[in-house]
């Protein structure tokens, strides 16, 4: 993955590592891939990882919003 990323949190974890932390390219185009930033395995497409963030409730929901604001 290239050095002009952006990192953003997911509430699903990556299946290799269980990372919370995703980056994608600062594009962000709907077909743009989303990577784990520990193991660099593909994760999903963005417009997927959109969904899962749209969808997100609780305090995970929370977490996450803090933490791609940069609060964490």
């Amino acid at each position: 993955m290239s050095g002009l990323s952006e990192k953003f949190r997911l509430p699903v974890a990556c299946p290799s590592c269980g990372s919370h932390r995703m980056g994608v390219s600062q594009v962000k185009n709907p077909d743009d891939k989303a990577f784990c930033t520990s193991c660099s395995r593909f994760v999903c497409l963005y417009h997927e990882a959109g969904t899962v963030l749209q969808q997100g409730s609780g305090s995970e929901a929370l977490i996450v919003q803090a933490a791609n604001r940069g609060d964490c």
